[in-house]
């Protein structure tokens, strides 16, 4: 006689790997902008305008900025599937295609082609 042991509900890990892809994305997205944007580059430098980061220059308002955003849309999706049991199949295709797309937007190839010329 075979027991079968209780599971938990995958809802929360699903909402983790769900919200560490926009946590990427959004890193990736910050990084694109401020490449794009001096006035973005500037507000992002979180060292010189708030002491946050500091000696980090450039990447720690982007990093603090993703790191929020991770934990807003953990939150936000843990509280939406807590208790739940989800196609984590399809979770997990998503949060591989959204860390995709963050790590492209990190790619100099790619971010500088939105640097202002001139």
């Amino acid at each position: 006689m075979s027991e079968q042991m209780p599971t938990k509900p995958n809802g929360p890990a699903a909402a983790a790997f769900l919200a560490a892809g926009a946590g990427a994305l959004a890193l990736g997205l910050l990084t694109t902008l401020a490449e794009a944007s001096t006035a973005v580059a500037d507000a992002l430098k979180f060292d010189k305008l708030y002491g946050l980061g500091s000696g980090v220059g450039p990447l720690s308002g982007k990093s603090i900025l993703a790191s929020v955003a991770f934990v807003i849309a953990w939150i936000v999706f843990f509280a939406v599937w807590r208790g739940k049991e989800v196609d984590f199949q399809k979770f997990f295709i998503a949060a591989l295609v959204l860390v995709a797309l963050g790590f492209l937007l990190t790619f100099p190839t790619f971010f500088l082609l939105f640097e202002p010329k001139g």
